[in-house]
């Protein structure tokens, strides 16, 4: 390959390498778009939130755009079964039209039960789906918001094959409830010239055994799934580290625990693996508890710009 034909890597306007991570369906849209201004006023470049089946992904993301000025707002993730491709394409390009390098398009294949159970659809091979569903996003006319081009695309990829394909067939990843080694792993796969976005659960405020109980629930949301069994496995850990429920050692693994110091320590970490960005989801005591204080602390900590 030459230099000219190099893959070039997708712009993202993000200000600075740390954002956050929020659960936002329990809250109003009005809350939510206050809560987006918060987090851009503390320093953080960005804002990812989850898909559970709740609020649409591209409009709570254009509500969240309106109301701020430079936040870049991604979905992470945005369930692939829950819209057309061709949808999520136009609508992507439309997002980044009016919002240039503002707007991040995560997508993933969600778990077998919530396809299956909640959505009544049928749970194909991921990777199969994941590719298909890409190819079916490329087939948009390049004429729809020409101008402004696609969105940059990262894929919820934790296996290796799905990691390549965040590189072959897609912008970059998103590693989910990893360490900082599997950061490591992915840049590896995917080289310089795609986006490594980490995720990273943090908790901070409140005695030791409260920060070790959220961690122990947060994990319990997704210790069920097969996907993230697999992918511990793969990253060192043991059935007995998640079966009956999430162990210690898991829960120190994947949750910061501590103060703003240790929030800060392990952000640097992935950073030193080779992420680009990481968003720090701030695990409280409830699923939509507010994460401003636990993010204003982290924020004083990192010594982040306010805006």
């Amino acid at each position: 390959m030459t230099a000219s034909s190099a893959p070039q890597r997708a712009h993202i306007g993000f200000t600075s390498h740390i954002g956050a991570m929020c659960a936002l369906d329990g809250l109003s849209t009005p809350d939510a778009q206050k809560l987006a201004r918060d987090i851009e006023n503390m320093g953080y470049a960005s804002l990812f939130f989850p898909e559970g089946g709740g609020k649409e992904s591209l409009t709570q993301a254009a509500a969240l755009l309106a109301a701020t000025e430079h936040l870049v707002i991604g979905t992470g993730i945005a369930n692939i079964h829950l819209r057309d491709a061709v949808a999520a394409e136009a609508g992507g390009r439309a997002l980044s039209a009016m919002y240039p390098g503002r707007f991040v398009l995560g997508l993933g294949v969600s778990h077998q039960p919530m396809v299956e159970g909640r959505l009544n659809k049928i749970y194909e091979k991921p990777l199969a789906t994941m590719r298909n569903y890409l190819e079916r996003m490329a087939s948009v006319p390049e004429t729809i918001d020409q101008e402004a081009g696609r969105p940059p695309r990262i894929l919820a990829a934790l296996g290796p094959k799905m990691i390549e394909l965040s590189g072959s067939d897609a912008d970059g990843a998103m590693p989910y409830l990893v360490t900082p080694e599997q950061t490591r792993f992915t840049r590896e796969r995917l080289g310089p010239e795609r986006w490594v976005i980490s995720e990273q659960g943090v908790t901070v405020g409140g005695d030791a055994e409260q920060q070790l109980r959220r961690a122990y629930n947060h994990l319990h949301i997704y210790d069920g799934f097969e996907n993230y069994r697999a992918s511990w496995r793969r990253q060192g850990f043991h059935d007995s580290d998640f079966a009956p429920g999430p162990s210690e050692h898991l829960a120190r693994s994947m949750v910061a625990m501590g103060g703003a110091e240790s929030v800060v320590a392990i952000a640097n970490a992935h950073l030193d693996a080779g992420a680009d960005h990481v968003v720090l989801q701030v695990i409280g005591d409830g699923l939509y508890s507010d994460p401003r204080q636990a993010l204003a602390e982290i924020a004083a900590a990192l010594e982040l710009e306010r805006v």
